[in-house]
């Protein structure tokens, strides 16, 4: 026979069987052109998808709406065109699509599934080989004797551009991709009392690489001859990690068994957890199965424990054995030395870096030194700054103390709260004008005020230093204006310095009202030396406007925490 003639005869069996290559179908949407009113009938529960049309405006999308007819004015369906969505009997209706006009309309009547004269379930999905040929059915066909059917997937016919064809309705595919996984549609047409439906069932499809499974199972973990650390006592986890070739019907079967003695004909079978399972394209389908053993022993470690896995085709398996894990521990000659190294080093990085605010912790509040009263001119050197609102309560300040009579002034004087007195009835007056008048006034100390007991022309940072030097106190009065300015803040940074470096020095910051939380990084920011001793040097806190048990306890503090008094306080009287 010649080589010609057995060329022909492998092709011929190829048209036998009905794939029609390049009989393509005529090109056809779900909704023809010269119809304006379709009806499609559908059964409950399959799917479905609204046709599309070619608009005058190709770039808006498609919307069908169902009509209100008879809907007592309740929210309608909609459904955009080329969308799947199962059919339900609450779909049936008329729907227009505002898009292409009202003149276009879509009858959609949702069947029962027990009005069909014969309805097979397994008929609305199949499977299809991968790189073979396939046949897809039309359900219901068989009860029909109509065999005129249009096949579609989307809005587009199957054979549009593709070999494959239609005989006796069922769909024929020359070779099946992974792009056919999906939902295809067939549609029959009926006449019914001079009107033509479009009966249309929906199948699902699904493309797989093989129908029954061609290799046993491959186990990629454990690997075969292995061990696996265990600590006695304590619960122990085996995982075994399967790949299954794909089936049609997947039902894995693996277990986890115990040999004894290592005799795999003496194995008990380990309590599972319930195995868990995923796809993996194209091999097929991921299986972990674990096993828990519990309370490791010593006899737990002269068995041998086994994985097998099975399927159609066999099995596949992999043992494995458990080892003691051992413990390290330091010996307490090497461990004690490096944990005491560790606690110290860690003690110094914190006292290298907290060092200067423990300097200044103690050196305000533990140690002040003994010195003679005389050699300081000033008892308190008091920073502030004069605010507008302090210039005008100045102006309206009563007569000084030497002014009031004896007895006024004795019950002031022994008084705690300047506020009882006749000059401390505003008690909205800012601190910066009240508290010099009690401190020299009322309580008799020495202060030291910039503005008045400094000579004019000098530098101004030299007479800070030397005011700071000659006085035994530092008193700041912090408010949202002293944070602000640079003068103030240089003049407690220089009390800070003064402090690191002679602690006789006393210091103590009041905050007033005027000082705000948003003021902690002011503009321009403060020196690192003045945040850092912010945090830790003594404080009082001061409201004006709130007279009472709270306007006292703040005089009392301040009084104690002020240097021993060494000038008292002497009164002319006139007999």
């Amino acid at each position: 026979m010649l080589p010609g003639h057995i060329v022909i005869f492998l092709i011929v069996p190829v048209f036998s069987e009905g794939c029609c290559a390049g009989n393509f179908q005529k090109k056809r949407t779900g909704l023809e052109q010269n119809i304006t009113h379709q009806h499609y009938r559908v059964v409950e529960g399959e799917s479905f998808m609204m046709p599309c049309l070619k608009c005058v405006n190709r770039n808006m999308a498609v919307v069908w709406s169902r009509t209100r007819e008879g809907r007592d004015g309740k929210e309608q369906p909609s459904f955009h065109c080329g969308r799947e969505f199962p059919a339900e009997a609450k779909h049936s209706g008329k729907y227009t699509s505002l898009t292409c006009g009202s003149n276009l309309s879509v009858h959609l009547q949702v069947v029962e599934k027990s009005s069909l004269r014969c309805f097979q379930p397994e008929e609305t999905s199949t499977s299809l080989l991968l790189a073979a040929g396939g046949e897809i059915p039309c359900p219901g066909l068989n009860c029909s004797d109509n065999t005129d059917v249009r096949w579609y997937k989307g809005n587009k016919t199957v054979c549009e551009r593709r070999d494959c064809c239609v005989k006796n309705g069922r769909l024929h595919l020359c070779q099946v991709k992974k792009q056919d996984t999906g939902v295809f549609f067939c549609d029959r047409q009926v006449n019914e009392r001079g009107v033509r439906w479009t009966f249309r069932r929906s199948v699902n499809v699904r493309a797989v690489p093989h129908f029954s499974p061609s290799y046993r199972p491959t186990i990629s973990h454990p690997v075969g001859k292995t061990t696996e650390k265990v600590e006695l006592g304590r619960n122990h986890t085996l995982t075994c990690e399967i790949y299954f070739p794909f089936e049609m019907k997947f039902s894995p079967e693996v277990l986890w068994y115990m040999n004894y003695g290592g005799n795999t004909n003496n194995a008990t079978p380990l309590p599972l957890e319930p195995h868990k399972q995923e796809e993996v394209e194209p091999r097929g389908f991921k299986v972990t199965q674990r096993a828990i053993i519990k309370d490791v022993t010593l006899q737990h470690l002269n068995n041998t424990y086994t994985c097998i896995a099975s399927n159609a085709v066999g099995n596949s398996s992999v043992t494995i054995k458990l080892e003691r894990k051992i413990k390290v521990k330091w010996p307490s000659l090497v461990g004690y030395p490096i944990v005491a190294l560790v606690l110290v080093g860690g003690l110094g990085i914190v006292l290298h870096v907290k060092w200067l605010e423990l300097q200044l912790i103690y050196r305000s509040r533990f140690q002040h030194g003994k010195h003679d009263i005389d050699e300081k001119e000033f008892d308190v050197f008091l920073s502030y700054v004069w605010s507008p609102t302090s210039a005008d309560v100045e102006g309206l300040l009563t007569p000084s103390f030497s002014s009031r009579p004896e007895n006024y002034a004795e019950a002031c004087s022994s008084s705690m709260d300047p506020l009882n007195c006749e000059e401390g009835k505003a008690t909205q007056r800012p601190l910066e004008v009240l508290l010099p008048r009690v401190l020299e006034d009322r309580w008799g100390y020495r202060l030291c005020l910039l503005e008045r007991d400094m000579l004019p022309g000098g530098a101004y940072t030299n007479d800070v230093v030397l005011a700071v030097q000659r006085s035994r106190m530092l008193i700041c009065l912090l408010s949202a204006d002293y944070l602000s300015n640079s003068n103030a803040v240089f003049e407690l940074e220089s009390g800070v310095q003064a402090l690191l470096q002679n602690s006789s020095l006393k210091l103590l910051l009041i905050r007033t009202s005027r000082a705000s939380a948003s003021l902690v990084q002011p503009k321009p920011p403060l020196p690192i030396l003045v945040q850092r001793a912010l945090k830790v040097l003594p404080s009082l806190d001061w409201t004006s406007g709130k007279p009472g048990r709270p306007t006292s306890n703040f005089w009392e503090t301040l009084r104690k925490r002020l240097p021993d008094h060494r000038v008292q306080l002497v009164h002319s009287t006139d007999q």
